[in-house]
């Protein structure tokens, strides 16, 4: 390869690490080109999947900032450089991993940390933003419920005071004055 066209390479390689939520790394020795479509494919439409040089990558990653790679920058190399949720790339890459033990996860960068295989199947196991926020929601639905029915307990209560009174009122015989 000529010095111009790894010098687009690490370029184009340094433009996806910064414009990525997170990136993940894995060994792809042994696949076919079927299972690295069909993984592509389980990936979805926001992750980039791709094979790396791996001298190339450590250049680029460095003139990124991203640090903490390098140790995982060894072998055959495939990065998925993940644009939306971490999580739902990080499931899709264990669950591909389950039905083909070829695929090895090898780390990953997130949140300004670079991850071990172990953090990013911490990340496959976090739930979706969605079901995050949904969660949350109802959470908070469920406070401001329990909130209403306390500030309206005295007033109900007040309530049944006064009527209880009114009807012993009622039922007290009428006296002679």
């Amino acid at each position: 390869m000529a010095r111009p066209d790894k010098a687009a390479a690490v370029e184009e390689i340094k433009q996806q690490f910064e414009n990525s939520d997170a990136v993940l790394l894995t060994e792809y020795r042994g696949l076919t080109v079927a299972q690295m479509k069909e993984l592509r494919v389980s990936l979805g439409e926001n992750v980039s999947y791709a094979v790396v040089k791996n001298t190339l990558t450590k250049i680029a990653a460095k003139e990124a900032g991203v640090a903490g790679l390098d140790e995982h920058l060894n072998g055959p190399t495939a990065i998925a450089f993940v644009n939306g949720e971490p999580p739902e790339a990080a499931k899709a890459l264990r669950n591909f991993a389950k039905a083909n033990d070829k695929l090895v996860v090898k780390g990953g960068y997130f949140d300004g940390a670079a991850l071990s295989p172990e953090q990013v199947n911490q990340l496959a196991d976090l739930e979706s933003r969605e079901v995050l926020l949904a969660k949350a929601a109802g959470a908070m639905k469920a406070s401001l419920h329990q909130a209403a029915y306390l500030f309206t307990a005295p007033l109900v209560k007040a309530v049944r005071t006064v009527d209880a009174l009114r009807e012993k009122q009622d039922d007290a015989p009428a006296s002679d004055a």
